[in-house]
């Protein structure tokens, strides 16, 4: 498809966006976000099947790393956040990102200097425990994906993982991580 035949499918992509609902559009958006983490979930699957998990989790990681930048940019540019925001700009981004619309998430113990934020239900997860799967082991990932998350928000910020797979976590959340502002 060359340009001048893709630039019309797009703005007729971007017109019917402007003709739908409130309502519409919140369930696009809540479709797109189940449709990433299905792509997600499958391309870790095909790599874990052909590579085995140890392979599987270093090439999600690898990619998390640059993935969860890209979101955080997109994010702050969208909402107008500047780097540099400190521990209410990660709390606002935390609330935008893909995740977002798909867990239940809350932040806790908030303060200047630091917040907790937790995972109480992973769709991924739950999808495992539902199936009788083990816990998807998601820890060194984790801590990947949200430390480069928040110090793309601002780069004082560090991130200590308080619980998540393989490691044990209490029944009433998946995984939890403390951000604090450092400096």
């Amino acid at each position: 498809m060359s340009e001048t035949t893709a630039q019309p499918l797009f703005d007729e992509g971007i017109r019917l966006l402007h003709s739908l609902s409130k309502e519409e559009l919140i369930d696009i958006i809540c479709d797109d976000a189940k449709n990433w983490l299905a792509h997600d979930g499958l391309w870790f699957q095909a790599v874990e099947a052909r590579y085995g998990m140890d392979i599987a989790i270093d090439a999600d990681r690898d990619a998390w790393e640059k993935f969860t930048v890209i979101e955080a940019k997109r994010i702050m540019a969208r909402l107008g956040i500047e780097p540099g925001g400190g521990i209410p700009a990660l709390i606002e981004c935390l609330k935008h990102r893909f995740y977002a619309r798909l867990n239940l998430q809350q932040t806790l113990e908030v303060s200047e200097t630091r917040a907790v934020f937790r995972m109480d239900d992973c769709r991924v997860q739950s999808a495992r425990k539902r199936k009788g799967l083990a816990d998807f082991p998601c820890k060194s990932v984790g801590i990947v994906e949200y430390s480069e998350f928040a110090r793309t928000i601002d780069p004082r910020l560090q991130t200590r993982c308080l619980a998540c797979p393989p490691d044990a976590h209490p029944e009433e959340y998946w995984c939890a991580w403390e951000f604090s502002l450092q400096g």
